[in-house]
Order: C-alpha cells, then sequence, then structure tokens
C-alpha cells in the first residue's frame, strides 16, 4: 500500500520511541489514537514490517500488539539516521529502590497477630499450634484402640 513518506515516519518514530505499538482492527478509523494518522496507515505500515521480520506481531481481541526486534531496532536506527545512543523507552532499565524485600522487614514492618491467631476467618485451632497435625519423630501413636482389642462380631 502506498503511505506518504511523512505519515511512514511518524509511524516509524512512533514505533522507536517507544519499542511497541497498539492498533485497534478498524481500517475505518480516521485516526490512530497516539499517531496523528491514518489507522489503516499505521496496521499496513506494522504488516510491512512484520513481514520483514523488524516487529513481532500479537493479535488479540480485535487489537494487534507491535514489538520491535533487534532487527528492526537496527533497521529503524539506520531509516530514522539517529546515533547508536538513543534507544526505545522499553529497552532503557529502571532503577529498582534498594527496600528489602517485603517479608524480610524485620519488627518495625511486621504486621500485626489477628485477634484469633491469624488464621484466616476459621481461628486458631488449639489442637494443632505449629502444623497440620504434624507428630515428632519420637512421638508414637497416643490414640485409638488398645493392643488387645478384639472385637465380637
Amino acid at each position: 500500500m502506498l503511505i506518504p513518506k511523512a505519515d511512514r515516519k511518524k509511524i516509524h518514530e512512533y514505533l522507536f520511541r517507544e519499542g511497541v505499538m497498539v492498533a485497534k482492527k478498524d481500517y475505518n478509523l480516521p485516526k490512530h489514537p497516539d499517531i496523528d494518522t491514518k489507522n489503516l496507515f499505521v496496521v499496513k505500515a506494522a504488516q510491512s514490517l512484520t513481514s520483514r521480520g523488524y516487529v513481532k506481531t500479537q493479535f488479540s481481541w480485535q487489537y494487534y500488539y507491535y514489538t520491535l526486534t533487534p532487527e528492526g531496532l537496527d533497521y529503524l536506527r539506520e531509516w530514522l539516521h539517529l546515533p547508536a545512543e538513543i534507544v526505545p523507552s522499553t529497552h532503557i532499565k529502571q532503577q529498582r529502590s534498594h527496600a528489602p524485600p517485603r517479608g524480610m522487614l524485620g519488627g518495625e514492618g511486621e504486621r500485626e497477630r489477628r485477634p484469633f491467631g491469624g488464621r484466616g476467618r476459621g481461628g486458631d485451632r488449639g489442637d494443632r499450634e505449629g502444623g497440620y497435625r504434624r507428630r515428632d519423630a519420637g512421638e508414637g501413636k497416643e490414640a485409638g484402640a488398645p493392643g488387645e482389642f478384639a472385637p465380637q462380631l
């Protein structure tokens, strides 16, 4: 399909800047929500990039989801005449805070115990405090019939 060069440039710039792109499968939509061009131009330009292996396409619930591949990154960088230092926003690693994991907060951040033992709605069961009816290794069977029990039928 013939797409005006200005529109193709807008599409390629957006795809390079974001690294991903979404387009609704509505070929009569007058304007794409993120790019100032027809939705048909966006879908067809992405279809062209997909056929050359520069974009990976995923289709779900009447929407196309396009993801830039490493080959596509190189192609668009050359097509847009950009230096190697510029990368899409999806390729930039975000700084992580150095906070400890949630379970390792210690005394200050620990949650208070619930009034009924913190075991959900049923509360604490007095007969099994630690686990599900666990016995120690040395502890034998305490309940049940005695050894000399002989039922008569």
